[in-house]
């Protein structure tokens, strides 16, 4: 019995646990991307050689086809249960194509040893180039203002695409600059989504069985219900946070300077009513004066505190296309203080019943 599951090349009922891909993959067709041997992998990374990036899911290593093509791979550091989450994400990953997505190609499942082949993306995190001021080795990584205003457009399409293009509909919860990556013309992919929770289109809400995202990121909801139901509005408020990050007016994670919580974003307001965006920024063209303010209007509106004042992504697309004169000033939001809230959360947080 053991030598017929053997030749088969599955531990089918080898244990209780074990998940049975081959019945996944008939299931799916082609929508499942290939499928890699745990040796193949090893040999397209050189041995895990080259690590490119290392997340709170895995590490990531530089590779290359037999074919010549470059990957990324990703090699999972936690691996326990049948493995049905990850194949569950290596199904909905492998069901989503978008410019602004980026793309699986192949996946490796040998019980313990889980690893997600991605496209290369040469340029790197969004990171790179946005948390460089004031430094003179990187100097020279700062973005045009027009480059960044096309990638916070990517950013959002690729977000829209995820929360209303897919047949099911992808909650991010952990929208930062690393999870955003950039090809060689800086066309920005959205990243690490997989292990997101996953809930039908029509679904608005969905239950959090524990916190999710990276602090200076996360929407008020997701710490307390009191502020309203966790919805796709949730991404919507990382995104707001990312794009202020991106123009400088806050830099999201940076513990040594806590009263900048505190301050942020009343000083922003009081620059906007002044149209006075260079204070923040410093010297800027008339053009580039305009594209920043239209990227700080628009965060604003989406780091309301209540989910419902928040626009959608494709309202995002829009405010950044469109006329500047058509974006009003939205409410000053109170920003919560992450390190209070999370401390509350577990005895104040209710189930919403609202959207």
């Amino acid at each position: 019995m053991y030598k017929s599951r053997k030749r088969m090349g599955l531990y089918k009922n080898f244990t209780r646990d074990e998940f049975d891909i081959e019945e996944f993959i008939r299931n799916n067709g082609s929508l499942t991307p290939q499928r890699y041997t745990y040796s193949k992998v090893k040999k397209m990374t050189n041995a895990f050689k080259d690590k490119i990036g290392k997340g709170g899911y895995g590490t990531v290593y530089k590779g290359v086809q037999p074919d010549g093509l470059v990957v990324a791979v990703k090699v999972l550091s936690e691996s326990k249960g049948n493995g049905e989450e990850f194949i569950n994400e290596v199904a909905s990953i492998g069901r989503t194509s978008h410019v602004n997505i980026v793309t699986l190609l192949g996946f490796c499942y040998e019980r313990d040893k889980r690893a997600l082949i991605y496209e290369y993306m040469p340029n790197g995190s969004l990171d790179n180039f946005i948390h460089k001021q004031g430094s003179d080795v990187n100097a020279n990584c700062r973005l045009e203002w027009k480059t960044l205003s096309e990638i916070a457009v990517g950013i959002a399409r690729g977000l829209e695409y995820l929360h209303r293009g897919c047949n099911t509909r992808i909650l991010h919860f952990d929208i930062k600059p690393q999870n955003i990556l950039l090809d060689k013309d800086f066309c920005p992919k959205v990243s690490d989504f997989g292990l997101a929770k996953l809930c039908k289109t029509k679904e608005s809400i969905v239950s959090m069985m524990g916190m999710r995202g990276t602090a200076g990121y996360i929407a008020p909801e997701v710490f307390s219900r009191n502020f309203g139901g966790v919805s796709h509005k949730s991404d919507v408020y990382s995104y707001g946070m990312l794009v202020l990050e991106m123009v400088g007016a806050r830099k999201n994670v940076d513990s040594g300077v806590s009263h900048t919580s505190e301050m942020f974003p009343h000083y922003i307001y009081k620059d906007l009513e002044l149209e006075n965006d260079g204070s923040i920024l410093g010297d800027l063209s008339e053009e580039e004066n305009k594209i920043v303010r239209k990227m700080i209007l628009m965060s604003l509106w989406c780091i309301q505190t209540s989910p419902s004042d928040r626009p959608s992504m494709s309202k995002v697309v829009e405010m950044l296309e469109g006329p500047l004169h058509s974006l009003p000033i939205p409410p000053k939001p109170y920003l919560f203080h992450t390190a209070r809230f999370a401390e509350e959360s577990a005895t104040t947080s209710q189930p919403s019943e609202t959207g």
